[in-house]
Order: C-alpha cells, then structure tokens, then sequence
C-alpha cells in the first residue's frame, strides 16, 4: 500500500535513556542474535558495525530531509551500527524487496507481514533482548499480524485508523454507519471515494459483518468463497458511484478541498491537513469499526547484521524515537510512554492509547488460504486472489 509521507516537523527529542536501554544488549551475550535458520536470537553478540533497513518513508530519517529530523545520528554514535536505508511505496515493493536479502530489517504493514513469514524472510524475535518491548501497548502485541504460533515475528511501531470523512456542509450531522459509501452511496453518485487497494475489500467485509450477519464473517480478512464474493459484489455496486480511488494522500485532500468528493474512507492525518486550511470536513469512526494499520519492525531471517538489528529494533520501540518517528509520519506511537515526548495534542489527535477505540480496528493482515479467524473447514481466500477481484472491481 501506498502510504502517507511524513507531515509533522518536529525537532528531535532526547534520546538518552533510549540508547542507554540499547547499551544492555552488548552485555547479553557473545552468541551472535540469527543465525539464518529462521529461529530467534537466544542471546547477543558484539554489534556487527552496521544494519541496513527498508521502510516506509519517514520511518528512518537521518537529516538528510530535515534537518532538524533526526533519530538516526544519535543510534548510529552510541551503537557504532551505520544505518543505510531504503524506501518503498507500496508492501508488495516491500514484500518483493525482501527476497533479495540486501535488508537486515523491514518494516511491515500487516498486509505484508504474514506473507513475509510464510515466505521465510523473516525470523521470530526474542523479546526478552529489546528491553523496550515492556513498554509497548499490550493491545498491539502477539496479535495476527505480528505473531504466529505464539511466536512474537517483530516489535510494533506506530498505528492508525481508516475513518470516514465527510463534506459537514453535504453532511450537517455526521453519519453514525458506512451506508454513505455502500448501500446510501447512490445519494452522493460520483462524489464517493475508496481506497486504491486490494486490502480495501476488508472494508466491505467490516460492512457486510454488521448489516449481513448471515454470511457468518467473523474477521474481514478471513473469508471463504461466499463471504468473500459478497463483499466484492457490495464493492462492484459501490464502483458506479466512486468519483475517484485514492492512493495520493495529497489527491484526497484536493478532492475534498474542491468538493469533487463528499464522502469517503480517509485517515486522521488527512483530516488535519484540512482543518489547518478551513476546508468544511470531519472525520468519524462508524457504528460497524473500520479497518486500520499496525506496522511492525521485523529481522531477516538471514540477517548479515542481527545483533545491529536487534539493537535498531529496541531503539526504536523507545519512548523518545517512537515519540519522534510516528508524530513525524503522522499516526499514534505504540509505546505508551511516547506521548511525554510528542507535541501537545499530537496523541489525543490519533487516539494513542484509547484500548476502547483500537478495539474498533480490524488491523490489516494478510489474508491466507488457512483461515485467519480458526476454521478448518474451509479454505480462505489469500491475497493473490484478493489482487485479482480488485482488478475485476475496478474494471
């Protein structure tokens, strides 16, 4: 998926107690962390010198950008691991680059996450050497995306809800359901817009579990046949009526500013790049919950640099870096003690911490032939055949 580049520009914060957390590691241990059979670090070894990371833009920055943007330098002086970095558009980009094993770690959305497992590329980590893990939101660990067999296959990041937004001039109360976009999407033909991805179709099954409760659908990205059929049939009746899918942060914007669209699915950052510019939108989380992201930080199960990884991973997951990264990128931390680090109002504005709202999230995971939701009676359809009904809903 195509995600949002960075918008906030902050200074960087203090990193000492983070690098302090990072220094433990070297006296874990002389057993160097993977050693490429796919099994997590029992202990660590003297870091390697360098790490090199893929990641969605934003997540690595070193200056370069801003320089007043900076949570690299300091990792690298403490640590002596020189970061190189890459970025990507898209999780399949991510997914494909990973196979050339060039990258110590990558940063996953939950739609590439279990491919990444299920191909190998990524190994299972020991949580017990990246002291940082503790403070993590425990809403965000051990879940689907990020774990398998009760198995921990990364420290998560930052998250965010897909929410609804909507023109408050064409909508004076705020809609209370999803209707405006699917079955009510009629009233504001051309005006609606979607999101540009295969993974959208988890949005139509959020839909589908609340209004047709008979289809049996317990997780949106676990659906057999049917269920599955249903929610691309409801997503091919809402295509007569899209103006435009968006993948283009900025284009969404444009649109709602010019009023060529009215309603449609969005995220909170969008929301408050259009309140700073008085356009007339809002944003709302439905009756049915939504759909949403939580990425994780993941190791190479061949990593050449693990112990510089592991090191990277429990800096990262850091009250002060994570404080950085995410307000920089635009979405909630997931350590519970980044809010002291961020801008005023900059966690309230993303829900950081509300367990009560997270709940309402069906984070992106990627769907398998082995069913998400614990059936064994059926197969699921993966994410290739959820690639090929998008085609066909587009046209």
């Amino acid at each position: 998926m195509k995600r949002i580049p960075p918008t906030a520009r902050r200074g960087a914060a203090t990193v000492g107690l983070a690098i302090a957390s990072i220094a433990l590691l070297t006296a874990c241990g002389t057993t160097a962390a993977n050693d490429g059979g796919g099994e997590a670090a029992e202990e660590l070894g003297e870091f390697e010198g360098q790490v090199s990371l893929l990641a969605w833009p934003g997540y690595v920055e070193d200056g370069t950008n801003d320089p007043a943007v900076d949570w690299v330098t300091p990792f690298e002086e403490e640590t002596g691991c020189e970061v190189t970095s890459k970025t990507y558009g898209t999780s399949d980009e991510a997914f494909n680059l990973m196979k050339t094993g060039e990258y110590d770690v990558v940063a996953a959305s939950g739609d590439a996450s279990l491919r990444l497992v299920a191909a190998g590329d990524v190994a299972p980590v020991n949580t017990d050497l990246i002291p940082n893990y503790e403070g993590i939101y425990d809403f965000l660990k051990m879940q689907s995306w990020n774990s398998v067999d009760g198995e921990a296959y990364g420290v998560p990041h930052g998250y965010g809800a897909n929410l609804l937004m909507y023109n408050t001039e064409v909508f004076p109360e705020a809609p209370t359901s999803w209707d405006v976009v699917f079955d009510k999407a009629s009233e504001n033909s051309g005006k609606v817009t979607a999101y540009d991805s295969p993974i959208y179709i988890a949005d139509a099954a959020v839909y589908l579990m609340h209004h047709q409760p008979d289809l049996g659908i317990e997780n949106p990205y676990a659906l057999d046949e049917t269920q599955f059929q249903a929610a691309v049939d409801l997503l091919k009746e809402q295509r007569a009526h899209i103006g435009e899918y968006w993948s283009d942060y900025l284009k969404e914007i444009q649109a709602f500013e010019t009023g060529d669209t009215v309603v449609g699915t969005s995220w909170q950052v969008i929301q408050n790049v259009l309140e700073g510019s008085g356009a007339p939108t809002a944003v709302t989380l439905p009756e049915e919950g939504t759909t949403g992201w939580s990425d994780t930080w993941m190791i190479a199960s061949e990593a050449k640099n693990p112990n510089c990884a592991y090191a990277w991973l429990d800096y990262i997951a850091s009250p002060e870096a994570n404080a950085q990264a995410t307000e920089y990128f635009g979405e909630a931390p997931s350590n519970e003690a980044a809010c002291e680090f961020r801008s005023e109002g900059s966690c309230e504005a993303f829900h950081a911490g509300d367990e009560e709202y997270a709940s309402q999230i069906w984070y992106w995971s990627t769907p398998i032939a082995e069913c998400l939701d614990g059936r064994t009676d059926v197969e699921c359809v993966d994410y290739s055949g959820w690639t090929e009904a998008w085609s066909e809903i587009k046209g």
